[in-house]
């Protein structure tokens, strides 16, 4: 009888032994495969005093969000702008743009990808849709709403006009685009920051040099340029040299002018409404979600794309991004249900910027969404919030 016990006990032992060298497996099992979800601490960007990182899963739709929250009032922060491989034609991601920036503008912690864009392949792929303004100098007009830092660092969303005027001898008075494709019967002035050469054809293309070399390049908002005429060439595509401009003028409309001779002197004027006068950053986008507080209504079926925003208040900046185009991870949004989360967060004002695939937030060396295209994709420019250094 007692070895019949002592044996009963002995398996119920080595049973429960067996048990719980299971129970403790599958316990390792579980945590190395939640740690395995996780991302390594190292991974995890450094956030600086001032900035917070928000991500909101929210699984009903589903959405990934990703919100920076950024304190207005740290005077060590400041924004600005960049241009892919620094001009106008051309593309690149926003972390190549992010190393790009000059170490004496300081040390880049936030950016977001930037206005639309001419996408398509050909001369002036990467030309930005609407106004930019980089470290003050000005490389595009606007086409539509705009973001832009006064001089009183104040930021401002909205309607921006703008006119670039060239005026000479007579009644020569041409309204010119700038850094942009150039039409039959259109004119464009083309600055240094466009490339090598204007991209033109069959073109009358005037090479202009400073006459008075303290006030010339680079190219300002609300400023008056005297230049002179320095060559004329008719067949397009001119070097433009790094202290020179060319006004490209197409065939038909070249023909309705008057001929400008070699050492003509000429006027380049620059002026907007609102005034622009002394900004140092300024970015297109649009639509406007949010301005002085009241949302736009929307109306009709609104698409769901990955979206970029860029809202603020009297106290934060905000940039989101909204993945999507991803099942499973998150469906993108559309604009009225962009505007409800801008509300949520009590912006004031906020403005869509180029989205699809070329939405990306970068913080502190990580890409922090997941772009659609399942990588980077390489876009125009970039607003990227730099740090003092």
């Amino acid at each position: 009888m007692t070895y019949i016990e002592n044996r009963s006990t002995s398996k119920e032992r080595r049973f429960r032994n067996a048990l719980q060298i299971q129970i403790v497996l599958f316990l390792l099992l579980i945590a190395f495969s939640i740690r395995a979800d996780l991302p390594s601490k190292s991974s995890w960007p450094y956030v600086p005093p001032g900035i917070e990182y928000i991500h909101k899963r929210m699984g009903d739709q589903p959405w990934a969000i990703h919100i920076v929250k950024v304190d207005r009032s740290r005077r060590e922060f400041r924004l600005v702008t960049s241009l892919a491989k620094n001009q106008v034609v051309g593309l690149a991601t926003v972390q190549t743009q992010v190393d790009s920036v000059p170490a004496e503008w300081g040390k880049p912690v936030l950016a977001v990808n930037g206005d639309f864009f001419v996408i398509r392949p050909g001369p002036y792929q990467g030309d930005p849709a609407g106004l930019h303004i980089v470290e003050g100098e000005l490389v595009s007009i606007p086409k539509g709403t705009s973001f832009w830092i006064d001089v009183n660092r104040h930021p401002h969303i909205g309607e921006v006009y703008c006119r670039v005027r060239i005026t000479g001898p007579g009644d020569f008075d041409v309204n010119v685009g700038l850094n942009e494709q150039c039409g039959e019967n259109e004119a464009v002035l083309y600055s240094p920051t466009l490339g090598s050469s204007t991209r033109t054809s069959a073109c009358c293309e005037y090479v202009l040099a400073a006459v008075d070399a303290d006030q010339w390049l680079p190219l300002q908002m609300g400023c008056c340029y005297r230049a002179q005429i320095k060559a004329i060439h008719y067949k397009g595509d001119t070097i433009i040299h790094s202290d020179t401009m060319v006004l490209s003028i197409g065939s038909a409309l070249h023909s309705s002018l008057t001929e400008l001779p070699v050492g003509t002197n000429v006027q380049v004027i620059t002026t907007s409404s609102p005034s622009m006068e002394g900004v140092n950053t300024a970015i297109g986008g649009g639509p406007i979600l949010i301005q002085n507080g009241k949302a736009r209504s929307w109306e009709g079926n609104q698409p769901r794309h990955p979206r970029t925003v860029l809202g603020y208040n009297n106290k934060y900046f905000f940039f989101v991004v909204v993945d999507g185009r991803q099942e499973g991870l998150s469906i993108g949004m559309n604009y009225p249900e962009l505007t409800s989360l801008m509300r949520e967060l009590d912006c004031t004002d906020a403005m869509n910027m180029d989205g699809g695939g070329s939405s990306t937030l970068w913080l502190n060396g990580h890409i922090m969404n997941h772009p659609s295209d399942g990588r980077e994709r390489s876009v125009a420019n970039s607003l990227i919030l730099l740090l003092s250094r």
